[in-house]
């Protein structure tokens, strides 16, 4: 949730990176949640056994869950593409989490970083139509007919930019609305008497808005994925 004292920004002011911690919040705390991805990823991994201890079962149920999820909609195809959208879920979810930590801010309350995730799934679903259909993914934006091929041209265009604007503007203003709400219950309850049915909120919004994220991407590269009718 939003707070005036950021850890890390101190850090960082003293460090004499003030100017670039205040004007940058978000990306200070987007580093601070890929260093948690790559360390816990490295943490995992390297003890890894044949018969899985808590940490290491949990981690596969995560992997698994996700896995299943996708391949069902994509089908077996979709395992190409798995970790991506194993990455962005994860990136998200723990990104909306931290804003829940007195002291940190979440990054994915900010509307830069949502809409350079857009950009990243509208990329890659263009690059998968292209790998699996080669020039004849075009026929995705003409429809079924050839009559009415530069009208739906046009309106495919602008549905597809549209997903653009969905996904970043929806994920950020479910964040932003919960970092708002929380900071304010934490400056009339106290930092350490919030009322917990709203930190679960939070954490459910958390857990949500990643889901549905990592869903539409999914949705996005099956359509890709598809042949045109």
């Amino acid at each position: 949730m939003e707070h005036h004292y950021y850890f890390l920004v101190e850090i960082l002011s003293g460090l004499g990176l003030g100017h670039f911690a205040h004007g940058f919040i978000h990306v200070v705390h987007s580093w601070l949640v890929i260093c948690i991805l790559v360390v816990g990823a490295f943490l995992l991994t390297k003890h890894v056994q044949l018969v899985p201890r808590k940490a290491q079962s949990m981690a596969e149920m995560i992997v698994q869950g996700l896995e299943d999820f996708m391949v069902e909609i994509t089908g077996p195809e979709g395992r190409a593409f798995f970790p991506y959208i194993a990455t962005v879920f994860l990136y998200i979810f723990i990104s909306n989490l931290l804003g829940l930590v007195p002291g940190f801010f979440s990054p994915t309350a900010n509307l830069n970083t949502t809409l350079s995730l857009a950009l990243c799934t509208f990329g890659l679903t263009h690059y998968i139509g292209v790998k699996y259909h080669g020039k004849k993914y075009v026929k995705h934006f003409l429809g079924p007919a050839w009559p009415l091929a530069p009208l739906m041209l046009v309106i495919e265009i602008i549905g597809h930019f549209a997903r653009v604007m969905s996904l970043s503007i929806r994920l950020f203003g479910n964040i932003f609305g919960k970092e708002k709400i929380i900071g304010i219950l934490f400056g009339l309850a106290g930092m350490y008497l919030a009322p917990l049915p709203i930190l679960f909120l939070g954490i459910l919004v958390s857990l949500i808005q990643a889901l549905v994220f990592t869903l539409l991407s999914i949705i996005y590269f099956a359509g890709a994925m598809e042949e045109a009718h």
